[in-house]
């Protein structure tokens, strides 16, 4: 059976500075009309650096969720920019380290019921600490975390964000492969 369905009609009903929410009508799989809802996002970068047993996190007010969160570096793509260089530029501009090279790692999409954002997951390699120079109005600041601490805190439910529990995990079990794998 083909599940795709077909939109008949694309109505932008927000244009905001990030995002845009459409109303499109649209055919069913089975050929019948309905209204789909969605947010346009141009997608994001983030991405892990471990030092030294370490992990890099940032902490940050969130508004939408009305706290502060920990997190890897993250940011929206700029419009023609490739996802490896987001995450490398948001690396350097959130916290001063300038990777010698990033690898993507997932990519993931975090809520595929109302969204077409698709978040880029990497991992960065031999950073060289520098100066921070974050967005006008952003306000972060970054620590390294031991990786049993930042495991202990997803597990507390303390860290929440998706991509970073998705790359922390990530990490431990490609770390816990190599241990098996050299043994």
């Amino acid at each position: 059976m083909n599940l795709e369905e077909k939109t008949v009609k694309s109505n932008i009903v927000f244009g905001g500075h990030i995002i845009k929410v459409h109303c499109d009508d649209a055919l069913r799989a089975d050929g019948k009309p309905c209204t789909r809802e969605y947010i346009e996002h141009p997608g994001g970068a983030c991405v892990l650096f471990v030092k030294e047993g370490k992990i890099l996190l940032v902490r940050q007010y969130r508004y939408a969720y009305r706290e502060e969160t920990l997190e890897i570096p993250a940011g929206k793509l700029n419009p023609g920019e490739e996802p490896g260089a987001t995450a490398a530029r948001e690396l350097e501009e959130e916290t001063g380290y300038r990777a010698a090279r990033v690898e993507h790692m997932y990519t993931m999409y975090p809520t595929p019921g109302y969204t077409n954002e698709k978040i880029y997951i990497y991992r960065a390699y031999a950073a060289e600490e520098g100066e921070s120079h974050p967005d006008e109005g952003e306000f972060v600041s970054a620590r390294f975390y031991p990786v049993a601490e930042v495991r202990e805190m997803i597990e507390r439910g303390e860290i929440k964000d998706a991509k970073t529990i998705i790359a922390v995990f990530s990490y431990l079990l490609s770390e816990q492969n190599s241990a098996c794998n050299a043994e």
